[in-house]
């Protein structure tokens, strides 16, 4: 070989049979006693599948034990149905929601509102029937073309100031009729002879330069010939029209005022009259016949509700008051109130 190596001894003997040497000296040790081995006892085989089978119904009734306990602790999963029909767990379904247990217990937020809630859907009902019936009401007593209208299978229906129905009926009699029903009488009844006479008439009409000047004497007889004191006939004649002067009374030739009637021309929802004599007599008619006669009404305050309703845009209480004045005026003797 070459090199430094080359001339280097090569070791004759294994290295087993060297012996290291250490400086640390040898620790003395305890020589541990041998383990004994001890026999097992041969196990029946037949015995201990026995015991096994009998451990094996232990766990099958403690587990069907402990099932009924969580069946009773734990209420059920409420399951969902899939397109086919199957049902399946909720914890199958991947959803974001919380579950919701619906407890059939919990009462409805509704249900504390159900003792007033029922009154108050009767009432509302109630009302509102009301309502239909007043505004009926007030759409056939109401100013306009309304007041005159024609009913398939009824004809013309009239308003209910002259009759309604029966105004038909009331201006065909000639003379007073007899009462159908019980009178209702007390102060300032319409009914007897008459309290002023034909020249009184004639004064208070040519005071207020009425159209009906000159007809006091007609006014007075046809208050006879009905039995209805003709004070109050004049009364209403002011109160309508300040006896012909103003309003459709210059016109019609009406009295009272009347509304449309089957024997009288109807213009603008008014009778109209070809004579003051006519519109005078028209007015008893009404009065006698269908006021006393057939629905017993025979004074003033029973009177003027019927004649010129409030639903007519009139005021009932001021209409009364005002007949009464100038009624009480005229007995006194004067003219002007």
């Amino acid at each position: 070989m070459a090199g430094r190596y080359a001339k280097k001894e090569t070791l004759q003997e294994p290295l087993d049979s060297f012996q290291t040497k250490s400086a640390i000296p040898a620790r003395a040790t305890r020589q541990l006693r041998a383990v004994q081995t001890l026999e097992l006892p041969e196990i029946d085989e037949g015995a201990s599948e026995a015991q096994e089978y009998q451990l094996d119904v232990l766990r099958f009734k403690m587990n069907q034990a402990f099932d009924k306990i969580r069946a009773i602790v734990t209420p059920p999963k409420p399951l969902r149905y899939t397109p086919s029909s199957t049902p399946a767990p909720v914890s199958t379904y991947t959803t974001n929601r919380p579950s919701k247990v619906v407890d059939s217990l919990v009462v409805h937020p509704l249900d504390r509102h159900k003792p007033w809630l029922y009154r108050f859907i009767i009432v509302a009902f109630v009302v509102v029937i009301s309502m239909g019936v007043l505004l009926s009401a007030a759409m056939l007593q109401r100013p306009g073309n309304a007041q005159l209208i024609n009913l398939p299978g009824f004809g013309k229906v009239y308003d209910v100031q002259v009759g309604g129905s029966l105004a038909s009926q009331i201006q065909n009699t000639n003379g007073p009729q007899t009462p159908k029903v019980p009178l209702h009488t007390g102060p300032y009844s319409v009914l007897g002879s008459p309290s002023i006479n034909a020249d009184f008439i004639n004064q208070v009409l040519d005071a207020y330069h009425s159209p009906a000047a000159g007809k006091g004497q007609a006014l007075y007889d046809l208050g006879v010939k009905y039995g209805i004191d003709p004070a109050f006939a004049l009364a209403f004649f002011q109160h309508e029209s300040s006896f012909g002067t103003a309003g459709e009374a210059r016109s019609s030739l009406s009295l009272g005022n009347l509304r449309c009637i089957p024997d009288a021309q109807c213009t603008d929802n008014y009778a109209w009259f070809p004579t003051w004599e006519a519109g005078f007599e028209a007015w008893y008619k009404l009065i006698r016949n269908l006021y006393v006669a057939v629905w017993g009404l025979t004074t003033v305050d029973l009177i003027i509700p019927k004649y010129a309703p409030t639903a007519d845009n009139n005021n009932e209480a001021a209409y009364i008051a005002a007949l009464k004045r100038e009624l009480d005026v005229w007995h006194a003797g004067q003219i002007y109130s």
